[in-house]
């Protein structure tokens, strides 16, 4: 005891406490920067935070901020475990290393880790503001030898052939894994992670995606009678349809519900006295390749909400609306049930039974599903675009999780599959 208490003992004891305390502060404090979110830190620096300031500012370049933190660490914690051993060896002996070993880890562990982190990511915010102006002061005094090891840790890595400067992580892939991890989590309702993932996914699509194709689109044809034609158009459902001469590729107007019902009061009714090729809205033709936000705009400044998309060779491929633009932000507007998807029916085991012609990302919003879309728009093309091949019925394919049997085909077209997931595929 009295060889504990000595003055250089004390002093050196002493010491090690305040290195600990400083190993605290290091630890705790790249914890709280880091775990920081940056979006909070924002707008408390707009509210007029200043020490928020000091912490955007020094997370502007966090390659720099935690160099400086990590060699502040390790320089605390070799120097606090030199002096350990050097009083354990004066204490004990050549067995004060094993006690030395064993004292600096469990007090390293505890209070200069676990402790300051734990309370670091509880509140990191208010304790990256706490921290920001002493962590600021060592940036800038370990800039100079921490640019030093950050060049020969960059020098090493393009041995290795890695590109520090390639990122591939965007801002929006950031903002869509928040979204669907507090999804997982509960605290985003499914509708709202829908119509946030909706906004940050549009600028990808084309008019392609979001079209009605033109095998599911419904036109009329300028030669039938006017009593046919008024028919066609009630019993259509929509308020729109394209009208065709000789040729379905061949679109001569777009008539409109409103209109022929505008002519009907004027003749009294009398259908015979109609003429369409007056009441007929000029067709506006896009390419199905025009990104959607381009074809939004487009509608906004015409103030129009119908258009008919076409290939490269000019062939009617289908029609965009502006409503169809809307509903992959807000989810179908129609929809009143929850996973409900027009052509796909959720059966008791967890599978679907799924019409060939249904998007992809219907299937993917409505059911939580992750199938990739990148490659097709609808489930069948993703079947043929994977298999290589047009399927028969019967045959069954695993794809990314899941798997798809063919369960009916008409001619060159898969027009109804079974999926399921397996289970644990995430």
């Amino acid at each position: 005891m009295e060889r504990i208490l000595e003055t250089e003992n004390l002093f050196k004891l002493g010491v090690i406490l305040l290195l600990l305390v400083f190993s605290a502060f290091f630890s705790g404090s790249e914890t709280a920067l880091t775990a920081a979110s940056r979006a909070r830190i924002l707008a408390k620096e707009k509210e007029g935070s200043k020490r928020a300031g000091l912490v955007g500012t020094l997370l502007e370049k966090r390659e720099r901020l935690i160099g400086a933190l990590l060699l502040g660490n390790n320089l605390v914690n070799i120097l606090a475990s030199t002096l350990m051993a050097s009083l354990m060896l004066t204490l004990f002996g050549e067995t004060g290393i094993v006690y030395a070993t064993v004292v600096m880890t469990v007090l390293i562990l505890i209070f200069a880790e676990v402790l300051p982190k734990t309370y670091a990511i509880t509140k990191p915010e208010n304790s990256a503001m706490g921290v920001a102006r002493p962590v600021r002061i060592l940036v800038l005094v370990l800039a100079p030898i921490v640019s030093f090891v950050q060049g020969l840790v960059n020098f090493f890595l393009k041995l290795f052939g890695v590109d520090t400067k390639d990122v591939s992580w965007s801002a929006v892939d950031e903002i869509k894994g928040q979204v669907d991890l507090h999804h997982k989590e509960g605290s985003v309702e499914k509708n709202e992670r829908d119509q946030l993932l909706g906004v940050l996914s549009i600028g990808d699509l084309t008019v392609e995606d979001v079209m009605i194709h033109r095998k599911n689109l419904k036109m009329v044809e300028a030669g039938l009678p006017p009593k046919e034609m008024v028919n066609h158009v009630l019993v259509s459902g929509h308020t729109r349809l394209p009208v065709w001469k000789d040729d379905k590729d061949n679109v001569i107007g777009v008539l409109h519900a409103k209109d022929m019902l505008k002519a009907l009061s004027k003749v009294d009714g009398n259908m015979a006295n109609l003429n369409f090729a007056k009441i007929m809205r000029k067709a506006w033709f896009v390419p199905e390749t025009t990104p959607v936000l381009t074809q939004l705009r487009a509608f906004q400044q015409k103030h129009a909400h119908f258009a008919l998309a076409v290939d490269e060779y000019g062939a009617i491929m289908g029609v965009v609306t502006l409503e169809d633009i809307l509903e992959e932000i807000v989810g179908d507007i129609k929809d009143e049930h929850d996973h409900h998807v027009v052509g796909a029916k959720l059966r008791e085991d967890g599978s679907i039974l799924v019409n060939g012609d249904v998007p992809v990302r219907d299937i993917n919003r409505a059911f939580e599903w992750a199938l990739p879309d990148d490659e097709a728009v609808t489930i069948a093309g993703l079947v043929i675009h994977e298999s290589q091949t047009i399927p028969d019925p019967g045959q069954v394919f695993d794809f990314y999780g899941y798997r798809f049997e063919i369960k009916k085909r008409h001619r060159n077209q898969i027009t109804k599959l079974l999926v399921k997931k397996f289970k644990g595929h995430d």
